[in-house]
């Protein structure tokens, strides 16, 4: 007498064999991969069921997410994102455009995003775009992903592109940049203007009487508005204007020749940190002069290099984390309908720190 099957042997086979019991539906999809479907039913719980435990911040109970992790586990089952994504409409994919991975300080923004984009229930995915260029370049690749947002950071985006991208229906933010033309974005960004005022007043309180300025590239809000924060303080006090150099670019070779170019100024303030970088060496080993008794040096973003025992500068430094998260927060506002038609605004203080080369 042949002995009886286990019903759960016998649902395990069944499986195996490409079926989902009491249904016409297969159980297992070509390559072996067991359809949600299957474990619904295996666990009996609903097809959604499955789909919040494996969604980030969704609703179930702590012991049924544990268990439908398990059995998916043990049955080798393997969420479709893009496909639950195509029947909800929605991604959950957040597009990062950036043009400045060489700035030390642009791979951190990445890192911090990243985690906490994640931590949010979205996936991100990079866009890089040469420096100089526009993000328009990168759309309609992010299109074709289907993403649900796209963050522009060190990079611009123009009005046709954004207006083109929000007539999709998309939400689009720009981080660390302001929005300028007649189609406005949400911006996040740090108080440039503000940072460039500190810098003013600390090199002013230092003694410093011939300060000059090392511009970034033109085209870039932060460096725009850290100028516009630093000359206004000597316009205020009625005195005579800082000196102006221009970089060109954000490297440390350029920081490097404006500060071979400065001249006999006794206060430098660099666009960010990589140039003052550059600017100090030059100082330093090419002027031989002697910083800070001679000559005071202030950077801006405070990269980790900034702290080296090396160098010690003195620099602003942005509250990333607090900036990412309130971007996070307005993605997810955006994304649900929350947030109101208006774009938004926020810009967070910069905080001065005071080191050796101040």
């Amino acid at each position: 007498m042949a002995a009886r099957t286990p019903p759960e042997a016998a649902g395990a086979g069944t499986a195996s064999a490409g079926t989902d019991p009491g249904s016409d539906a297969p159980a297992v999809l070509p390559g072996g991969a067991v359809t949600a479907r299957a474990l619904a039913r295996r666990l009996g719980v609903s097809q959604s069921m499955i789909s919040r435990a494996f969604s980030p911040g969704a609703s179930i109970a702590p012991a049924m997410r544990a268990r439908i992790l398990a059995a998916a586990e043990a049955l080798g089952y393997r969420p479709n994102f893009i496909a639950a994504s195509l029947s909800r409409r929605r991604s959950s994919l957040v597009g990062l455009v950036m043009g400045e991975l060489s700035n030390p300080f642009y791979p951190a923004v990445l890192e911090q995003f990243s985690q906490a984009l994640q931590a949010a229930g979205f996936q991100t995915l990079l866009f890089t775009v040469p420096p100089g260029q526009e993000a328009d370049a990168a759309l309609p690749l992010l299109r074709q992903y289907h993403v649900d947002a796209v963050v522009v950071t060190s990079a611009s985006l123009s009005s046709a592109g954004a207006a083109h991208w929000r007539g999709d229906g998309r939400s689009a933010l720009l981080f660390n940049r302001a929005g300028d033309g007649p189609t406005p974005l949400d911006s996040i960004a740090c108080d440039n203007v503000g940072g460039g005022r500190l810098a003013a007043e600390a090199l002013l309180a230092r003694g410093r009487q011939r300060p000059a300025f090392v511009a970034g590239r033109a085209d870039t809000s932060t460096s725009r508005e850290r100028e516009a924060g630093f000359f206004a303080v000597f316009a205020e006090r009625g005195l005579a204007p800082p000196r102006r150099i221009e970089a060109g670019e954000y490297s440390y070779a350029a920081g490097h020749r404006a500060a071979l170019a400065a001249g006999d100024t006794d206060g430098l303030f660099f666009a960010n940190d990589i140039l003052a970088l550059g600017g100090l060496d030059a100082l330093r080993h090419g002027r031989g002069r002697r910083v800070p008794e001679e000559v005071s040096v202030i950077g801006f973003d405070d990269i980790p290099m900034a702290a080296w025992p090396a160098y010690e500068l003195a620099t602003l430094r942005q509250p990333v984390a607090a900036m990412v998260a309130a971007s996070v927060a307005l993605l997810r506002a955006r994304l649900s309908g929350q947030a109101g038609p208006e774009p938004h605004r926020q810009r967070l203080p910069a905080e001065l720190l005071r080191r050796a080369s101040l």
